[in-house]
């Protein structure tokens, strides 16, 4: 009877704190978010696949391509000293996160919400999707 309780705890340990882990998903996503935070374009684009695509929800191409979006994102960064995004809730839907954001880009303004669904393929973002 011992063994079994002993058992059926050990089970019950592991199923928790595999439940608590963060998915590779969520891993990524935050590894970007640091990276925005702290306008490091390196970090920034490490997780995302050379051929990203964002997107304008629900289907509006934006552009393809780590190297357009370095461009884009480091121009930002550079001149943009007060750039710092919150999640506000997040729902993690196997290789999809979707976070609620409120981003600052400047101190005097209040901040900008926003929505982002990252869709994870090969275990870098492969997709973007950007509503506001």
């Amino acid at each position: 009877m011992r063994k079994l309780f002993l058992l059926i705890t050990f089970f019950s340990i592991t199923q928790f704190v595999t439940a608590q882990e963060k998915s590779i998903a969520e891993k990524l996503v935050d590894e970007q978010l640091n990276g925005y935070n702290k306008r490091d374009i390196d970090a920034f684009l490490q997780p995302y696949s050379d051929s990203v695509e964002l997107y304008a929800f629900p289907n509006t191409f934006l552009y393809k391509g780590k190297d357009i979006m370095r461009k884009e994102y480091a121009e930002m960064f550079t001149n943009t000293p007060n750039l710092y995004c919150t999640i506000k809730s997040r729902i993690v839907l196997g290789n999809k996160v979707v976070d609620e954001e409120s981003v600052l880009f400047n101190k005097t303004k209040p901040p900008f919400r926003a929505v982002a669904i990252y869709v994870i393929e090969n275990n870098k973002i492969a997709k973007v999707y950007f509503m506001q």
